[in-house]
């Protein structure tokens, strides 16, 4: 760990002062090799911090997220060089693939089936794992912000809704529970709770855009953007079962290399596109994209001893991905917290955010297991975050930069929390076991 830090002092400034001389080369110099040497360091950035992470037994992603944060606030300390990076648009291209990409693993992750399995218990967790945090996200904006106005309540509270399957499922996975009850039930709300705070997102997203065009919102505003949302993921479930397998076994036919993965990568640019089209986040298409496509649709792949679609996109998703976490980071302003009203407001979201969701474990087996492993937000709470700094009304942005950083702590704080909790709080239940 000491090697670490000494490696992030150390390299930093060096790396920065390349990239500094790289921005201010002359009319020879190659655009691309400025933008490469930025990435270069937010990799850099990414792999260290998620090494740290690691050796403290906690998800990669907190690594990531600190390692940005770390890089972006080093001009508190005289370090200027890395600040353009947050706002390089390179960079947030680049991130913006990456949320695609992660929503697309996620879906995969995921069948339609596995959801039906769970049924109706896993339907209840969910539903209540969302209204829950909503009630409270709203109450809370609404005590701490009297001033910022309907809108940004509605959104914080839209954000606090956000669970991150992949978190609790690695913490099941690494103590052997992944395929007992409860980790079924926490796993399939998880991701109808995915489904559900999408929605969500689409229609709040709805509410803030109508408004910032000077439009009156009314109730059929929402019921459309919420058909809309509800429609596009039943019409991409259509689409998997009766157009996916015929496209996949077309593709069988074609004797380019790599058409496996490029078959996949367009439904997952064509579903991205059409929800945007429609008026829906793009990351809603890229989910729904991920969840369409399972193994049975491209068996003819797979009996030619090709590898799975997840594990082609695992690559891909392991370099872009990365590069969202460090920018999340770097866009968290430390200096904020020198306001007691931005500690207050993160405090409070934390508190109402892990309330919301131990109270959606009520009415089911193991009801603690179940609250603890909706907790964390990861980098789903982080994606409506970042969604949340683009929306504006009247100019005014939903999410300022002290809210945003806010939300950053809510993400840390349930993210680093969940693990030790997920494990002491299975440990006891078996223990309680005769």
């Amino acid at each position: 760990m000491r090697r670490i830090l000494v490696l992030l002092l150390v390299f930093s400034p060096a790396v920065g002062a390349a990239v500094e001389a790289s921005a201010e080369a002359g009319g020879h110099a190659d655009p691309v090799a400025h933008e490469v040497a930025v990435l270069a360091i937010v990799l850099a950035a990414a792999v260290l911090g998620g090494d740290l992470a690691t050796r403290f037994k906690q998800p990669a992603v907190l690594g990531e997220l600190l390692a940005g944060v770390v890089l972006g606030n080093l001009d508190l300390l005289g370090i200027g060089l890395f600040e353009p990076i947050a706002s390089d648009a390179f960079v947030d291209m680049l991130a913006r693939l990456g949320v695609l990409f992660l929503l697309f693993e996620v879906g995969l992750e995921s069948t339609v089936g596995e959801m039906r399995q769970v049924g109706g218990t896993a339907l209840l967790v969910a539903v209540a794992g969302v209204a829950a945090p909503f009630a409270l996200g709203w109450g809370v904006s609404a005590w701490l912000l009297p001033d910022a106005g309907l809108y940004v309540h509605l959104f914080l509270g839209a954000t606090l809704c956000a669970t991150s399957v992949g978190i609790t499922a690695r913490v099941l996975q690494d103590i052997g529970k992944s395929q007992t009850a409860e980790a079924k039930v926490i796993l399939g709300a998880a991701v109808i709770d995915d489904v559900l705070g999408l929605v969500l997102l689409a229609v709040v997203t709805g509410i803030i855009s109508a408004a910032d065009r000077g439009g009156a919102v009314s109730l059929f505003d929402v019921g459309w953007t919420l058909l809309k949302a509800v429609l596009f993921l039943l019409g991409a479930l259509l689409l998997g079962v009766k157009i996916a397998p015929r496209l996949f076994s077309f593709a069988s036919r074609l004797r380019s290399r790599g058409v496996l993965l490029v078959t996949g990568l367009l439904v997952l640019f064509v579903m991205s596109w059409a929800a945007n089209l429609i008026g829906l986040a793009p990351i809603v298409g890229a989910f729904a994209a991920g969840l369409i496509l399972e193994d049975v649709h491209y068996r003819d792949f797979l009996d030619r001893g090709e590898h799975t679609l997840e594990e082609l996109i695992h690559p891909i998703a392991g370099f872009l991905v990365p590069v969202f976490f460090v920018l999340m980071g770097m866009r968290t302003d430390l200096a904020a917290f020198g306001q007691s009203a931005v500690l207050g407001l993160a405090a409070a979201l934390t508190v109402v955010g892990i309330a919301g969701k131990l109270a959606c474990g009520l009415g089911v087996i193991d009801k603690l297991t179940i609250g603890v492993g909706m907790v964390p937000r990861g980098e789903v709470g982080l994606i409506f975050a970042n969604i949340g700094l683009a929306l504006t009304v009247g100019g005014q942005r939903i999410v300022s930069p002290p809210v945003f950083s806010a939300i950053v702590v809510v993400v840390m704080v349930t993210t680093m929390v969940t693990p030790p909790a997920l494990k002491w709080s299975i440990g006891r239940a078996e223990a309680r076991t005769p």
